[in-house]
């Protein structure tokens, strides 16, 4: 019969395909459609899985334990040593840099001070000039220029002690042309060579002086700071090596229990070696300590108090020397009286001294550091007493007694500042071989427990892994 063609609005016939995938064929299943790829996992998911694993047997829980427990012995070993290494350069720094810093400091500010008393005694002397005092002044003078460039040497690019010293470097040749025209000019016997040596003396005191305390004080901040590097207790490493003996212990406490056998060498060895680190490291650096507390107590506190007390001497003698050198051209009002502006000076200086020379003799710690100070003090009591003497002869009129009361040849007060200076720089000797002592004896209480506590925590963690090793042997 012929096709009938579809009615309008009548459906279309089904269509029947020979398509093998979606009907199949006689003999092959039906394919199923492709899953989806499940994300890969993390190697650190897997591997918390398989410590999971691990722990759920008793040789993964000794392996565990084993690499734990070196870890521990490891970690305070690394820790030990790296602050031990901290503290041990810090005091070697004390002992051979801050320290020797700050007394060059002081020596730059004693060196120039001594050379403004000398270029004042030598222009009293005038045309008399001694060429010992003119050695003075060119010795004091060549050992500040000396400190110096040892100071700039020692300071870092930059920083404000290599800009004072700078500054220092700049005023020492102006001080030293204003000296030299005030000893031109007084040798030709014009009094503007009084003059020049009064600017000396103000750029001296003014500018150069202040100048160098204030290096001073810089390097004596620095050496605090070093101490304060060097002395604190290594907490940080004592916590891990009580916290690695605790592991230990119980790593021993937990064999015992599971095997009744009272040693595990291994473990012994790891403990024994973190106990000998522990008390190395609190034994050593406790003395270090007690070392480097008894150099700053006994040494560094005596140093700068002997140093201020010397320097306030050269100061106290120049300013007796320009009482002299000025005739009262210079005066100061304190209250409603009327002072020489450099006896007042003098006055001043004088306190000082006495007041440092008291605190020197508490702190010395014995008779050869007490006895230079208590004969400075004598010597200070007498220097007062001829100073009045010849205080007394000026404002008499009598210039030329009042002159050999200071610098003449005997029974003057050059004679008490010479004493006092001589007995200062006898304590400051002292005091500075007592303070290397004991720096040195803190520096030597630290030798080798940096190297000796990185090799035994090395042996200590070989121990503990041979320990745990030899009880998983028993499960193979």
């Amino acid at each position: 019969m012929p096709a009938v063609p579809p009615q309008p609005g009548s459906p279309e016939p089904s269509v029947r395909h020979n398509n093998p995938v979606q009907n199949g064929s006689p003999g092959r299943p039906p394919v199923s459609p492709t899953p989806p790829e499940q994300p890969r996992r993390t190697a650190f998911a897997e591997g918390v899985d398989k410590l999971r694993a691990a722990a759920t047997t008793e040789p993964g829980r000794l392996r565990i334990i084993g690499a734990v427990l070196a870890l521990l012995v490891v970690a305070f070993g690394a820790v030990t040593a790296w602050q031990m290494a901290d503290r041990s350069t810090a005091a070697d720094d004390v002992l051979n840099k801050s320290q020797p810093l700050s007394s060059a400091a002081a020596d730059i500010y004693r060196s120039l001070a001594d050379a403004n008393t000398a270029a004042s005694s030598g222009f009293l002397a005038g045309g008399q000039e001694t060429a010992a005092t003119r050695d003075t002044y060119e010795k004091d003078i060549d050992a500040a220029a000396e400190g110096l460039v040892q100071a700039a040497a020692n300071s870092d690019p930059g920083s404000p002690a290599a800009a004072t010293v700078a500054r220092l470097n700049k005023l020492l040749p102006e001080y030293k042309g204003l000296v030299e025209r005030a000893r031109t000019y007084n040798r030709q016997g014009f009094p503007v060579g009084g003059a020049y040596l009064r600017y000396a003396n103000e750029k001296m005191q003014d500018e150069m002086l202040p100048e160098a305390e204030d290096l001073y004080k810089k390097e004596n901040q620095r050496l605090r700071a070093d101490y304060a590097d060097a002395t604190p207790y290594p907490w940080a490493a004592i916590g891990l090596g009580v916290l690695a003996l605790a592991a230990l212990a119980w790593a021993q406490h937990r064999n015992y229990r599971r095997t009744n056998r009272v040693l595990n060498h291994g473990l012994v060895a790891a403990t024994a070696t973190a106990t000998v680190v522990l008390l190395w490291l609190v034994v050593g650096h406790s003395v270090a300590r007690a070392a480097l507390d008894d150099s700053y107590d006994h040494g560094v506190r005596s140093l700068n108090v002997l140093h201020d007390a010397r320097i306030a001497s050269l100061k106290a003698r120049g300013s007796e020397n320009l009482t002299l050198v000025a005739r009262g051209a210079e005066t100061v009002e304190v209250g409603d009286k009327t002072y020489d502006a450099y006896d007042y000076d003098f006055g001043e200086e004088m306190n000082t001294l006495g007041k440092g020379l008291a605190v020197a003799e508490k702190l010395a710690d014995d008779k050869a550091g007490e006895q230079p100070v208590t004969a400075a003090v004598g010597n200070m009591t007498e220097w007062k007493k001829r100073h009045t003497a010849a205080r007394t002869e000026d404002e008499n009129g009598n210039y030329q007694a009042a002159l050999d009361k200071v610098i003449g040849a005997k029974g003057a007060t050059g004679e008490c500042f010479d004493s006092v200076d001589k007995n200062l720089a006898a304590a400051l000797e002292h005091e500075n071989a007592e303070f290397e002592q004991a720096a040195g004896d803190g520096l030597d209480a630290m030798t080798g427990l940096t190297v000796g506590a990185a090799v035994l925590a090395v042996l200590g963690a070989a121990g503990a892994v041979l320990g745990i090793g030899r009880r998983l042997s028993e499960y193979r």
